[in-house]
């Protein structure tokens, strides 16, 4: 008999379900505080997909990742996977910052973040992502030559 786990019972639960599974179940400041930054990314950008990776954590996506939300005990981390290349000017980036890639938001509890300047990022980081699926070269559909016999 095969056992079920977490992933399986999750797999046929639309991630914006399971989202709000995971805010509601966070149960301290950390909750209204993720609850509050997925508000922000969906007017933002209404478009943004919802997603559900890595065994439970929440992913917002437009032409790539955009971000993740993740919950710790003392922040919820929203981690930017091409932040290393988007301009800063409201100085939100507060975490991950050497690493070639990604940036990250740390928001402690009782911090607040500007929601005008959280959603510029938001765009920024979407236009990022919509230039650079523009630039990816289109897979050659021509056939491989046969080889001669």
């Amino acid at each position: 008999m095969k056992k079920t786990d977490a992933t399986d019972s999750s797999a046929a639960q639309p991630a914006s379900e399971l989202i709000t599974e995971k805010i509601a179940t966070l149960g301290d400041w950390r909750g209204p505080v993720l609850a509050r930054m997925r508000k922000l990314i969906k007017e933002a950008d209404p478009d943004v997909v919802e997603e559900w990776k890595w065994m439970g954590t929440p992913v917002w996506s437009h032409d790539g990742i955009v971000c993740t939300g993740e919950s710790y005990k003392s922040a919820v981390k929203l981690t930017f996977a091409k932040g290393a290349s988007l301009a800063d000017p409201g100085k939100l980036f507060n975490a991950s910052l050497d690493g070639n890639m990604r940036r990250a938001i740390d928001i402690h509890e009782g911090e607040e973040v500007d929601a005008t300047v959280f959603k510029a990022l938001i765009r920024e980081a979407i236009a990022h992502n919509s230039a650079s699926k523009a630039k990816a070269p289109k897979a050659s559909k021509t056939a491989k030559p046969k080889a001669k016999a």
